[in-house]
Order: structure tokens, then C-alpha cells, then sequence
């Protein structure tokens, strides 16, 4: 269980923070009218920021990954 977070721990750090910068995005702007399909409420505000943490981590760990290949070569 160690190791996964070891291996992850890039990940998992965007993760969370992509799920705050959702809440806070939610919080301080927002929609006020409700009729914004991502501000609207809370959680769909911090699922799209988990989502983009998630894709922004695995974008680091692509490349760290090439780098890795390219020492081996």
C-alpha cells in the first residue's frame, strides 16, 4: 500500500488539489443564477477540477517516463 502512494504521489497531490481549486472556483466565483452546468453547485465544480488535477499529474508522469527511456538509450 506504501508503494502505490509512493508511485502516485504526483498524482494523487494534483488530485486533490485540482478537487480544491473546483470547491474554491465554486465558492468565490461561481454562478449566480444556476443555469452554468459546472459552476451551478459544488460538486460538479470540484469533480471537473479532480478531473483536470488527474490529467495534469498524468501529463508529469509522461514525461518523466520518456526521460527515463531516453537515460537507458
Amino acid at each position: 500500500m506504501i508503494g502505490f502512494f509512493k508511485s502516485y504521489r504526483l498524482r494523487i497531490l494534483f488530485i486533490i488539489l485540482g478537487g480544491i481549486a473546483g470547491y474554491l472556483y465554486w465558492s468565490q466565483i461561481g454562478c449566480a443564477s444556476g443555469t452554468c452546468p459546472i459552476t451551478s453547485n459544488w460538486y460538479s465544480s470540484s469533480g471537473y477540477g479532480i478531473l483536470l488535477g488527474w490529467l495534469l499529474g498524468d501529463s508529469f508522469r509522461v514525461k518523466r517516463k520518456q526521460n527515463e527511456t531516453n537515460a537507458t538509450n
